[in-house]
């Protein structure tokens, strides 16, 4: 290979190279370099210089944050201590959203508060083009208080999938072929709240917040967000070489097709695909599979 050869090969990789590294976000951050108090932050408190924090609910407030910028697919990920104790009538929500009014998307983790010695319930929920109302709840294996755990949603251009450490408990497929509507054109922050829901999070609101635990305290660390960022380069959100959107990523692989189907004959509560008192006619998405 003649010198002027080498020059071109290396060239060429050093421009791929360039092109990968300005064109995806992607790292564990401390909490004020990638977030922003949304809503009182007299209960939000930073620990360990910031690489963790603490979400406070009380009489007097719940609180949130939120990603400074958006993103458009990627994987973001959060490792979550929930309230320990009777946290009936709390809401604990790790979500994407895309901040927009009437035509809404959003990925959402919605961790419910339980009394004591009763199981987690997390919900997921999906809106894509303005259209939500695809609530699934699983009852959580582990006792989420007890210890940080992994949440992460991951969205490309296949599918969403929701994750609890590295066990998949949501996937929501692309058929956009079938009519169906696909977030994929709007971008997401990455968004939190801790707040009080006693008026339907644990068993439907017959269970009430019990003020005399307060306050609740939930934990975050491990802030971790690999997306494009928009504002951004433009062509990110369709450059093949972003690693979320690779072969290994566009359908779940055999173990997590395992694990997929232990979580759901085991551990899931309510499926809005098979409540018919709300959808006679079966939603179109629930026939897609995984």
């Amino acid at each position: 290979m003649t010198m002027a050869t080498l020059s071109s090969a290396f060239l060429f990789i050093f421009s791929c190279f360039l092109a990968c590294s300005i064109s995806v976000s992607g790292r564990t951050a401390t909490f004020l370099e990638d977030f922003r108090i949304t809503w009182s932050d007299s209960h939000i408190k930073q620990i360990d210089g910031g690489r963790a924090i603490q979400l406070i609910l009380d009489q007097n407030s719940g609180c949130g944050f939120a990603s400074k910028r958006q993103y458009l697919f990627g994987r973001v990920s959060m490792k979550i201590k929930l309230i320990p104790g009777d946290s009936a009538g709390t809401v604990t929500a790790f979500y994407m959203n895309s901040d927009t009014d009437t035509v809404r998307d959003e990925l959402d983790f919605e961790f419910l508060g339980n009394r004591t010695g009763q199981p987690y319930t997390v919900q997921t929920n999906i809106y894509a083009h303005g259209k939500g109302d695809r609530e699934q709840r699983v009852n959580l294996w582990f006792d989420p208080a007890a210890d940080f755990h992994t949440y992460t949603i991951m969205w490309n251009h296949h599918h969403i999938v929701f994750y609890v450490d590295e066990v998949p408990i949501r996937v929501y497929k692309n058929n956009e072929a079938k009519n169906i509507p696909y977030p994929k054109f709007q971008p997401m922050g990455v968004y939190s709240t801790l707040w009080e829901a006693d008026d339907w999070a644990t068993r439907g609101g017959r269970e009430k917040i019990d003020w005399s635990k307060a306050p609740f305290l939930a934990y975050y660390k491990d802030f971790d967000i690999e997306g494009c960022p928009v504002p951004g380069p433009a062509n990110c959100a369709s450059n093949p070489r972003n690693w979320w959107g690779g072969t290994a990523y566009q359908a779940l692989n055999a173990m997590e097709a395992r694990r997929y189907r232990w979580v759901r004959m085991n551990h899931m509560i309510y499926d809005y695909c098979t409540d018919k008192s709300r959808y006679p006619v079966t939603p179109p998405e629930c026939m897609a599979g995984i």
